[in-house]
């Protein structure tokens, strides 16, 4: 398995957007994302941190159906 890289909240935001996701709105520091398929619809919210922690990029990954895989290729 490969190791989660460090990213920023404007940089995950800007991957989950090549995949599909739409801003919908952003209240302070923090931007929601939607993305509507055909099997289901996948919402997120992502803080604009210098860097993420961990545990919360894992959850948004977990959230949008990304693999740690596919993160890293996008970047």
């Amino acid at each position: 398995m490969s190791k989660l890289p460090v990213v920023s909240g404007k940089e995950l935001v800007n991957v989950l957007e090549k995949v599909g996701f739409v801003v919908i709105r952003q209240k302070g520091s923090h931007v929601s994302l939607q993305k509507i398929t055909d099997e289901k619809a996948y919402r997120t919210v992502v803080p604009l941190h210098t860097k993420l922690a961990k545990g919360t990029l894992l959850d948004i990954l977990h959230q949008t159906g990304l693999s740690k895989e596919e993160l890293i290729d996008l970047l």
